[in-house]
This record gives structure tokens, C-alpha cells and sequence, in this order.
């Protein structure tokens, strides 16, 4: 079995952004002890209950960003390391999102932007690659 180098990168690229929301499941954990949170409740404090927005915020994120990542990988031909470029950008606007909305909810605008920004460049890499399997399947 042969692994191409975007494989490798956007396999990287996962781990990482899996380790990041790991992170964030164990700040969470962290803070309803703190807090004396008990389970199934999943509001009381206000470090908490931010602590715990990102968490989930990121688990929504990752339902669209884990597809696009590996569909853009798959399916793009290009340059082998953009999909897995844009999968960093993805991970820095979640790093930049925690940051800014444990200090500030209000101020968590630029971590949102920064995020979708590797979406849609993932987004407009998968429809290339749809676009280009296309043309390699309607050229045969």
C-alpha cells in the first residue's frame, strides 16, 4: 500500500485537530470539578459554561470540517500540501476561537472567521477535485 504526502499531511492535520478538542473535553471535565459541576448539568458557572460552549461549538465544527478535509484530500489534484494547509487554518481559528472566547464571548468574531475561512478553502478544494475526477472519468 503506497500513502501519498497529502495523506500523511491531512492525517497529521486530524490528529492535531483531534488532540485540540481532547483538550478542550478535558478543560471541561477540569472545570465541572472546579466548580462542583455535577453531571448532567451543563450550565452553573460562567468559566464553565464558556469552557464548555467551545467544546461543543468545536464538536459542530467538526462535523463539517473532518469531510471537507478528507474529501479535498482525496479528490483534489494540486497542490499536494493545500488541503492540509487549510486544515491549520482550521485549527488556528479553533485555537484563536478558545482563547478569545474564554477572556470574551462577545470578541470570539475573529476565531469564527479564521475557521471558516479553512471550510471554505477545503469546500472550493473538494468541488475541484469533484470537477477534476469528473473530467479524468468523462475523458476515459
Amino acid at each position: 500500500m503506497t500513502i501519498s504526502y497529502e495523506t500523511l499531511y491531512s492525517a497529521i492535520v486530524t490528529i492535531l485537530v483531534l488532540l485540540l478538542y481532547f483538550y478542550m473535553g478535558g478543560r471541561v471535565g477540569g472545570l465541572r470539578g472546579k466548580h462542583n459541576i455535577q453531571a448532567p448539568i451543563t450550565t452553573g458557572h460562567p468559566e464553565f459554561d464558556r469552557a464548555f460552549r467551545i467544546h461543543y461549538n468545536t464538536l459542530e465544527q467538526l462535523i463539517v470540517f473532518l469531510p471537507l478535509l478528507w474529501l479535498a484530500t482525496l479528490l483534489y489534484h494540486g497542490l499536494a500540501w493545500l488541503p492540509a494547509l487549510f486544515g491549520l487554518v482550521f485549527l488556528i481559528g479553533r485555537i484563536v476561537y478558545m482563547q478569545i472566547y474564554m477572556s470574551d464571548p462577545q470578541k470570539r468574531g475573529p476565531g469564527i472567521l479564521i475557521g471558516m475561512l479553512g471550510n471554505l478553502g477545503l469546500l472550493v478544494l473538494a468541488i475541484v477535485g469533484i470537477v477534476q475526477a469528473w473530467s479524468a472519468l468523462s475523458a476515459t
